[in-house]
This record gives structure tokens, sequence and C-alpha cells, in this order.
């Protein structure tokens, strides 16, 4: 079971829990799609566009129940990260993980998280 994750602010995510529907942070609404990142992208992602950022949760999702509104394309370097044409169904949610900042300033990720999830073709925000 592929997973992809999204990393989100706190207040986002309890709004979106509160709707019963996540529509995206304001840069997923400008795109037009939710970015998204892959287990292999996504301590990347944090550190190019959440460094210093606190207060976060790592979404993970099961990205075959996202069906063909997910697609995967070319971003960073010419890298497949996922992105989702829709809002997302947060029965495809399966964890949601704080994400902190650790003594050099950079997100910790539980590893048991990171490393089961099969990593797909490429990640985003």
């Amino acid at each position: 079971m592929p997973v992809i994750y999204k990393i989100c602010p706190r207040a986002l995510w309890r709004e979106a829990e509160e709707a019963g529907r996540f529509a995206g942070a304001p840069v997923d609404e400008a795109d037009g799609f939710i970015h998204f990142s892959t287990a292999d992208q996504v301590a990347e992602t944090a550190a190019r566009h959440f460094a210093g950022v606190s207060d976060l949760l790592l979404i993970g999702i099961e990205a075959e129940a996202l069906g063909e509104a997910l697609r995967y394309e070319p971003s960073r370097g010419g890298a497949l990260f996922p992105h989702l044409y829709g809002d997302l169904p947060l029965d495809a949610v399966i964890s949601v993980t704080e994400l902190p900042i650790g003594p050099d300033g950079r997100h910790v990720f539980q590893a048991d998280l990171i490393s089961s999830a099969s990593p797909a073709t490429g990640a985003s925000v």
C-alpha cells in the first residue's frame, strides 16, 4: 500500500477535520491541486518549505484510495510528486502524527512511519 504525505499546520488540519474534508492549504488552492510528498521526498519538502515552522502535523494518506484524481507530475529537479486534483477525502487518511523540530532545527520524522511507507514514484508540500 503506497503512502503519501501532507505536511500541514495543526490549526488547518483541525479545520479540515471539523469540516469533514481537506481542500488544501493556501499554496494548494493557488496551484489548483493539493501537494503531497512520498516517503523519500517528505524530509526535503519539510526542509525547503517548512524550515523553522512548528506546530505541524504529518498526514499519511493511502495513495490508492485517491483514484485517478491523484497524479504524479514533474516538480523539483524533475522528480515526480503526487498532486491531488480535488479535495482530500478524510477516509483516505491512515495516520496523523506530530512533526516536531529537533535540537538541530530540522523536523524530526518517526523512522517507523516513513520506513513503512512504500516509496512511490516521486513528493511535494
